[in-house]
């Protein structure tokens, strides 16, 4: 289905998420996200790739108003959530759109039980019969592979893939329509990887999920993404469909990080050679550097003579 006959769910337009510290002529300023636009499509896993660092995880919270932006706009289901919101329109955004977070430790409050780490969105969101929300809780848990008599032991009693599980169950439990998981498997064994990947594609299947997918393991990332957008230092620098992505690779940084993926060929690795990145090749001080479609969904962040430069290896040109 072309691009125009999707439904947008988020539209994220020039967003900048800058942080400052000092005073006067020490003050320094840190362009987290910086005029960062991109849309994701409604049943769709969008996967957001990049060094750490990079600003990707800022990205996620900044859409969900963890952090405040300091320019730009956000459209969730053509709403603006970025500027101010009354009571009720924060308790739908909460409703509506969840994050699963990196460390599966930290993200859960040692001193609730799962049943009331997992039912906080429902209770917070106003369903007061606790026979209704422990409903809920058991479908849930029962969906990410726990049982019910997970709900009253505490997140300490459980291995590092079961307690993002219950990560996963909390994000889900209010059946929302998008969800920003930021790095849900790098601090899970690569075997446990595995199992949660393989459940993040069977519930968005089975619920219908719309997911921005944070990561820096391009591996995964192709593996689970319908649409890849790759960031360095705050900067979008390109955006395209996987299969089209690993194909033709056009930013010299997506290069770079396509060629430091590991392949399990020993012969093959032996032989694989990593192509280093320098961002002064950009000649951005003489040229203002833009976003182009080089591809049809394939756009590119470059100066107009990367763009005619690109489109010549393309042989578009």
């Amino acid at each position: 289905m072309p691009d125009s006959e999707k439904k947008v769910l988020l539209d994220v337009q020039n967003l900048k998420t800058y942080f400052s510290s000092g005073h006067g002529r020490s003050k320094h300023v840190v362009k987290a996200v910086d005029d960062v636009s991109f849309r994701i499509f409604e049943g769709e896993t969008f996967g957001l790739v990049g060094e750490s660092g990079c600003g990707k995880t800022t990205t996620g919270r900044t859409i969900i108003r963890l952090y405040e932006p300091t320019g730009g706009e956000v459209y969730f289901d053509g709403k603006k959530i970025s500027g101010k919101m009354s009571k009720d329109d924060l308790r739908s955004l909460t409703r509506n759109m969840q994050m699963i977070f990196q460390d599966p430790v930290a993200s859960l409050n040692p001193r609730m039980t799962i049943e009331e780490i997992v039912s906080e969105g429902l209770r917070v969101g106003g369903m007061k019969d606790r026979a209704q929300r422990l409903e809920l809780v058991y479908a849930i848990l029962d969906k990410v592979g726990l049982t019910k008599d997970h709900a009253t032991r505490y997140p300490h009693e459980f291995s590092g893939g079961q307690r993002q599980r219950v990560g996963i169950a909390r994000a889900l439990v209010t059946n929302p329509s998008l969800v920003i998981a930021d790095e849900p498997v790098s601090a899970l064994d690569v075997s446990i990887q595995a199992q949660v990947i393989n459940l993040f594609n069977k519930l968005k299947d089975e619920m219908g999920l719309t997911i921005l997918f944070i990561a820096h393991n391009l591996s995964v990332v192709k593996y689970f993404s319908d649409r890849i957008g790759v960031m360095y230092m705050g900067k979008l620098v390109e955006v395209a469909e996987a299969d089209d992505l690993y194909r033709h690779p056009i930013h010299p940084y997506t290069r770079s990080l396509l060629s430091a993926i590991p392949q399990p060929d020993p012969l093959f690795e032996r032989r694989r050679v990593r192509i280093p990145y320098d961002p002064s090749i950009h000649p951005y001080d003489r040229e203002e550097p833009q976003y182009y479609e080089i591809l049809p969904g394939h756009r590119v962040y470059a100066s107009p003579s990367e763009y005619e430069r690109y489109q010549k290896e393309l042989g578009l040109r």
